[in-house]
Parts: structure tokens; C-alpha cells; sequence
């Protein structure tokens, strides 16, 4: 007889089905659904595909950031807080996904690197970049004077347009003084928001939606790009402009615990890694740890990189390895996601994703309350100290 034999005919027994019943039970504790997907069409929304055929893997993980984004960041009591790096903007993803969420009240703050709005600048001054292939000759390249972003290319001529636009705006009054980069960012989103104006044209520039969003942008490492590379260029003669990067950092905690005090909620989506991904997301240290006020975390991680997390870098950290200096509630990590995949291929379907499934939200303007919540933060902060000072009189014996 086989091992197979009759074995099928057979009753199991009551142990045998105590083990079966308890196996299922367990599997159905940790299923969430079957898999058993409908066939892909052709006319399917990107929406509904990211639903039906999107379950494992990092596809599985890319539909969780869409959903979490969608059903919870995006309720009316979040503020959505996103950093940028990579270069997203010079693949026309400013234009193609960011300016969208900003419009339709999707992003509240932003901090990217300086050179993704460098390269957005570019879009706004009606300079063209173009598609091409990773594998060109880059000693020809250099010849001919060609810039190469992995398969984009544009002139050099681009980089010199660009760079004189910048020392030409910054000899402007109101760029004569000491501010913050949020300010600073404004400033010139509001030239580039009325010269589309002018042209006749909808802003295609992330800096001149912002500014008509009311959507304040940081720069985390501002003289790390060539925005601030002319910048420094003109301290060399008469310019009175001062990036306060200090103001930055509270700044953007202003924002967080305003959110927070509030009765709402933070939320930071993650493009990509590097400085802007710990600006973001230093804000709780710097009320928790610095400023010693009362907070938990953020309440939403949502992180798509490319960054392996045993490196020890901070683009592949985890949200619960945040968790641990504070940056993430930690009763909140089950809504923290982390998808390993190209921004470039995974921010276009969350946004088709969110624009699907959510109705625009009313602009929260936070670059107009801004002055107000650092001020709050300023003066919590000084109670505080004077709370400090007090107990520590009275402590003091005779």
C-alpha cells in the first residue's frame, strides 16, 4: 500500500481536528482577505487596480500608503506634512502629482531638498528638460554642453538662466533681510505665481502652487543646492539676505504641535530619505526632548524609499525605529507603512489613488498662520522655563 493509500478515507481524529480547528482560527486572525483577485481588464481605473490587484510585496505595501493616506491622513482633522528628495521634480512629477495634492488641499507643509525646487524653477521660467536613456555618452555630453539627470537631459544653458534669475529676484527689497526658508520660498512663488499670470498661464511651477496654496516649504539643508549656492554668491557683494535655517526648526514644530494641541492629528508622508525625511520628522524631538513640552509622535508614518534599513542609515529607518526617539506614537504604528519602491513610480498612483477616493479638502493656509503657532510654541516654551525656575526657588532650602 502507498503511503497515499486509503489515507483519504479515513476519519481524523479528534486530536487531528483540534489541530485543524486551531490552525484556521489562527489564519484567520492574521488574513486579512482571500487572494483571489479579478482579471485585470484594461479599463480599470488606477484607483481600482491599486484595490483589486495590488495584495503583496511591496505592491501590497503601496496599497496600504494609498489607503492609509487616503482613509485616514486625509480626514478633516489631520494635517499632512510631506518631504521630498530625489530628483523628483525634474522627471515632471511637481507638475504631475505634488501640484494636484496641493490643490486639492492634499498637502499642508512640504520640505524638500533646495535642488528639486531649483529644477521645478525651470518649469516656471519656461525652460525645457527633456527624456532620454541612462546610457549616453557622458564625455560627449560634457562636450557639447549637456546636462544629464540619469535619462533626463537639458542644456547648460539652463543652469546659467536659472542661476541669473535667482541673483537678478534676490536684489529685490524684500529679500533685503534675514528669514526663514518657508518665507524665503514665498517670496519667490509669488514672482513666479504672477509671471504665469502675465503669460496668461496656470502656475506649472511647485513653488508658484505653493505660494497660491498657502502651502509653506522648507529646505532643510538650504546652502546643500544651487539655489543656495547663488545665495552665497551674493554675500560676496551687497546682499543683506539671511537664511534663518533656526527659525526652520521651530518653525515646522510650530506646525506639528499647533496640529496637535488642537485635538488633530500629524501625519508626514516620506518621498525618498535623506535630510528633508529627518526635518520632517525631528519636529516631536524638538518639542519633546529640546523644548520639553508635552507630545506623543506623529500619529501617521508613510514612508516609500528605496533605503535598506540595516545600513543604519536614516533614508531606510523605520517607523518604529523613529518610535524610539519620538518621532512616532507608538500607539499609532500600525498606521506607519513603509513601501520599497522608486517615488517615481509609486507617487503617481498615490495620487491618482487619493484624487479617486477623497474630495478635495478646504486649504488649511498654514504659511499665513505660521507667525501665530511660532509664537505660541515661543511663549509655551518660556512658561515653561519660568514654571521650571519657580519650582526650582522653592526647592532651594534655607
Amino acid at each position: 500500500m502507498s503511503d497515499q493509500g486509503d489515507s483519504t478515507n479515513l476519519e481524523p481524529s479528534v486530536h487531528t481536528h483540534h489541530i485543524v480547528a486551531g490552525e484556521e482560527s489562527y489564519l484567520h486572525r492574521v488574513s486579512q482577505h482571500r487572494i483571489a483577485p479579478p482579471a485585470v481588464t484594461g479599463n480599470d481605473l488606477a484607483a481600482d487596480l491599486i484595490d483589486q490587484a495590488f495584495l503583496s510585496y511591496n505592491a501590497g505595501r503601496l496599497r496600504e500608503v494609498c489607503r492609509v493616506f487616503s482613509r485616514k491622513m486625509l480626514e478633516p482633522d489631520c494635517t499632512v506634512g510631506v518631504s521630498i528628495s530625489g530628483a523628483l521634480t525634474p522627471a515632471g512629477l511637481g507638475m504631475s502629482a505634488l501640484i494636484p495634492l496641493i490643490r486639492a488641499g492634499f498637502i499642508d507643509w512640504i520640505v524638500s531638498t533646495g535642488a528639486n525646487l531649483y529644477h521645478d524653477t525651470h518649469y516656471a521660467l519656461d525652460l525645457p528638460l527633456h527624456q532620454s536613456r541612462p546610457n549616453l555618452d557622458d564625455f560627449a555630453l560634457r562636450e557639447n554642453a549637456i546636462i544629464r539627470i540619469y535619462d533626463i537631459v537639458f542644456d547648460y544653458k539652463t543652469l546659467l538662466d536659472t542661476d541669473s534669475f535667482y541673483r537678478e529676484l534676490i536684489r529685490n527689497d524684500v529679500f533685503a533681510k534675514s528669514m526663514g526658508t518657508a518665507e524665503f520660498h514665498y517670496e519667490v512663488g509669488r514672482y513666479l505665481h504672477a509671471r504665469s499670470a502675465k503669460l496668461g498661464q496656470r502656475a506649472n511651477s511647485l513653488l508658484a502652487a505653493a505660494y497660491e496654496a498657502g502651502v509653506p516649504i522648507y529646505t532643510s539643508s538650504p546652502g546643500d543646492s544651487s539655489i543656495g549656492m547663488n545665495l552665497a554668491a551674493l554675500t560676496f557683494l551687497d546682499s543683506k539676505l539671511q537664511i534663518d535655517t533656526l527659525r526652520d526648526v521651530n518653525e515646522t514644530a510650530s506646525i506639528v504641535y499647533k496640529a496637535k494641541r488642537d485635538n488633530g492629528k500629524s501625519g508626514v508622508l516620506i518621498l525618498g530619505g535623506g535630510s528633508p525625511k529627518n526635518f520632517i520628522l525631528q519636529t516631536e524631538p524638538q518639542i519633546q526632548e529640546v523644548l520639553g513640552l508635552a507630545e506623543a509622535g506623529h500619529d501617521y508614518f508613510l514612508q516609500i524609499t528605496d533605503a535598506r534599513p540595516d545600513t543604519g542609515g536614516l533614508s531606510g529607518a523605520t517607523a518604529t525605529e523613529a518610535m524610539t526617539w519620538g518621532k512616532v506614537d507608538p500607539e499609532k504604528l500600525p498606521d506607519s507603512v513603509t513601501c520599497y519602491t522608486d517615488s517615481t513610480i509609486a507617487l503617481p498612483l498615490l495620487t491618482a489613488y487619493a484624487l479617486a477616493r477623497r474630495e478635495p479638502r478646504p486649504l488649511r493656509r498654514l504659511y499665513d498662520a505660521r507667525e501665530a503657532s511660532y509664537h505660541e510654541l515661543r511663549q509655551l516654551y518660556l512658561a515653561r522655563l519660568d514654571e521650571e525656575g519657580k519650582a526650582a526657588a522653592t526647592a532651594v532650602v534655607p
